[in-house]
Parts: structure tokens; sequence; C-alpha cells
């Protein structure tokens, strides 16, 4: 984006900072405009327009759910003129599926903190499990945003590749634990388990259906679905 076309979208983003503060009572207008020029001004020197749309999208949708996340709404949280996004996303779905990524590599790095490589394959699964099902539960706006089908179907910025590594990581633990079995289908069968667990249980149904008040058990019965039971001692 040029500098002429990027100062105009902060212009108009001021603009439409300073209406929708007087729409909502006047006294704020001067601080809205105040901020969107602030924001611009940081564009200007850093960062750029592109990460900070995605980045309020990642607020938006941890704040209030995916149906939260309309151009609109970004762009005006952004500061920015309601077509500046477009210049960056050509579609709705181009956004999305970045806010979607920042999704997956924030999962993959709280894996990656719990993961312990001296600790023993099943172990290890055992806390990806956690994490992913803890992942969900406390970021259940990006979760479902991640797992929308008409993002993945898309195909916008390799949404779908962004899984594998995990994916992969998986795998190579079941190939450990598992080693007579495909892992590839094991690891897909775990994972199928974990995403009904993580939904069922958001949804209530599992609770419902228990009894429990904690999906623990049903995580290790999973585990020993797919793995065979824990040996003791291990």
């Amino acid at each position: 984006m040029s500098k002429g076309t990027e100062d105009r979208d902060c212009r108009d983003g001021s603009q439409d900072a300073r209406r929708d503060a007087d729409r909502d009572g006047g006294q704020d207008a001067d601080c809205g405009e105040r901020d969107a020029d602030r924001d611009c001004e940081g564009d200007r020197h850093g960062g750029g327009l592109r990460a900070r749309l995605v980045t309020v999208g990642v607020e938006l949708v941890n704040a209030e759910g995916a149906q939260a996340l309309s151009l609109r709404e970004i762009a005006r949280r952004a500061g920015v003129s309601h077509g500046a996004p477009r210049r960056h996303f050509p579609t709705h779905l181009d956004l999305l599926s970045a806010i979607a990524r920042r999704g997956f590599a924030e999962l993959a790095a709280r894996i990656a903190a719990e993961d312990r490589a001296s600790a023993a394959p099943r172990e290890r699964i055992v806390l990806l499990a956690r994490v992913y099902l803890d992942y969900a539960e406390t970021r259940r706006g990006m979760y479902e945003l991640m797992f929308r089908h008409d993002l993945l179907e898309s195909g916008r910025l390799g949404l779908r590749e962004t899984s594998l590594p995990l994916f992969a990581h998986l795998t190579g633990l079941v190939a450990r634990v598992h080693p007579d079995a495909d892992p590839v289908v094991v690891a897909a069968a775990l994972w199928a388990n974990l995403h009904g667990i993580a939904q069922l249980w958001h949804w209530g149904s599992l609770r419902l259906a228990t009894g429990g008040g904690d999906p623990a058990p049903l995580l290790t019965a999973a585990l020993d679905a797919h793995l065979g039971p824990e040996e003791p001692g291990r």
C-alpha cells in the first residue's frame, strides 16, 4: 500500500471514529478521533495495517466470538475506513483465515510450552491432549473459527495446511507408543475423538449424559481406546 493510500485510510478512519462516537453520545468523539489518529501514526512508523487488522480480529473473536467478525466492525475497531481491509484482504474469508492462522499458531505455541522432550511418548500425548481441550474451552471463539468448514474448504492462505505440523507431531508420538498400528489412522481417530469431546463438553451434552463435571475421565478413556491401556509403572 502506498503512503498516500494509507494516509487516506487513516483520515477516513478518523472520520468514521468521530461519527461513531457522535452517534454514541458525543462526549467521547474527540477521544475516538485522537485514538484513530494515533493508531494511523503507529502504522506509518511500523507494524502495518495488515497485522493490526488481524490483531484486532483476534481480540474481537476472543472477546465476542466468531459471529462478531464482520469487516465493518474490525475496520471500525482498527480506526480505518470500512473499505481499507480489502486492500490487504480481498475477501472476508481471507481476513478470517489470517485470524484463524493466529489461532493455530497460538495453539502450537501452548503445546510446545507444555511439551517435554524427555517425557515418555504417551505422557507427551496426554499433555498435548490436555492443552488442546483447554484451548478449545478458553479460546472458544477462536477454536470455532479455526475449524469452520467454509474457511478450511476455501483454501485461503493455506489454512488447512497450518494444522499439519501439529498433526505430524501427534502422529510421531503415536508411532512411538503404538508401533504396530498405522500412526496416521490412529492419530486421526484420536484427534477426531478430542474434537468431539471439546465440542460436546462445551455444549453441555457430555455433562448431561455422564453427570460428570470434569472431562478428564473422558480423555483417559479416549487415550486408552486408541493407544491401549497405560502399562503399570510407566
